[in-house]
């Protein structure tokens, strides 16, 4: 099969090409490498340095003609959606939109692929979030994707392309981004390697559902191979405060240093977990790997990355 993975560079989006190529599909990556790294990129993907916004990646779409798009290009920063939504909606919605029109328009697309978000989607409602919950996004980052998928459903019904949205809990793993706000496992990581001092937003209690990256590649390629269409939550239904991801992080680096306590992020979601029953029905998904596994193989390859650079 050939299939167009957009963000193809960043942290989910290299894993899921990586993944491809070992299943022997032909692979395309469009990424504009504006957060994503070129040394994520498989040497045996076709790259494309571009944005989804251009009209050169739309053409690369017509062009290639791919059977499947797996689309984890995106602005994922929630900060930078709130400070400013027209920028985050100019790649979210807009970009999306471009890849979809020619999608429609070359014909060879038989299905899309979406990274969408569960703990931006659902809003303040009691944990754990279950699809059949109307989504109420309190942010502009969880609205452009809360749009995507509605666009999605248009497509489907006005052009006949089958679609699977993944809503994903908060992925942490290797090739992860230790900067920016997204991302805390890599953060903590990154304070320990470089000796700054690790920040935690308010008393730490806020709880999220953490999913490791391995297990987010597992239902992409899951929902390639299925024939099912729709929306679907992809965590572990656990949730963890921050004050623990730390603990777990802090032991793995054998250190007694303490965390600084710093303001509470406004507007901050307390709570966020995700029921991944409708994927185990219907993709046959489930989490593998325990959230101490995860943060002991997170560990030890920001540590080799480390041992590269020294």
């Amino acid at each position: 099969m050939k299939i167009l993975v957009t963000g193809g560079a960043g942290f989910i989006g290299s894993h899921i090409a990586d993944a491809y190529i070992n299943q022997g599909h032909q692979v395309i990556i469009i990424d504009n490498l504006s957060t994503g790294v070129s040394a994520n990129l498989n040497s045996q993907a076709k790259f494309y340095e571009l944005d989804i916004r251009s009209a050169e990646a739309a053409q690369v779409i017509r062009t290639q003609a791919p059977d499947l798009i797996n689309h984890h290009a995106a602005q994922i920063r929630v900060d930078i959606a709130a400070k400013d939504p027209i920028f985050d909606a100019q790649i979210n919605i807009l970009g999306f939109l471009n890849l979809l029109q020619a999608a429609k328009d070359v014909k060879s697309v038989k299905k899309i692929i979406l990274a969408s978000t569960g703990g931006a989607m659902y809003g303040p409602k009691p944990t754990p979030f279950v699809e059949t919950m109307l989504p109420q996004p309190l942010s502009p980052y969880g609205i452009s994707k809360l749009a995507d998928e509605r666009y999605l459903y248009f497509y489907h019904q006005q052009y006949g392309i089958d679609y699977v949205a993944l809503r994903y809990a908060n992925v942490y793993g290797p090739r992860q981004n230790p900067h920016g706000e997204a991302g805390v496992v890599a953060i903590f990581c990154n304070n320990f390697l470089t000796g700054k001092p690790p920040v935690i937003n308010g008393d730490g209690q806020q709880t999220r559902d953490y999913v490791y990256i391995s297990d987010v590649v597992i239902a992409n390629l899951l929902a390639t191979k299925k024939s099912i269409i729709g929306d679907f939550n992809i965590g572990t239904g656990i949730e963890t405060d921050v004050n623990q991801i730390y603990d777990l992080v802090r032991q793995e680096f054998n250190s007694d240093q303490q965390a600084v306590h710093g303001p509470a992020r406004p507007g901050e979601q307390a709570t966020s977990s995700l029921d991944s029953s409708l994927a185990k029905e219907k993709l046959d998904w489930q989490p593998t790997v325990s959230l101490s596994a995860g943060i002991h193989l997170t560990v030890e390859f920001f540590k080799h990355q480390k041992s590269l650079t020294t």
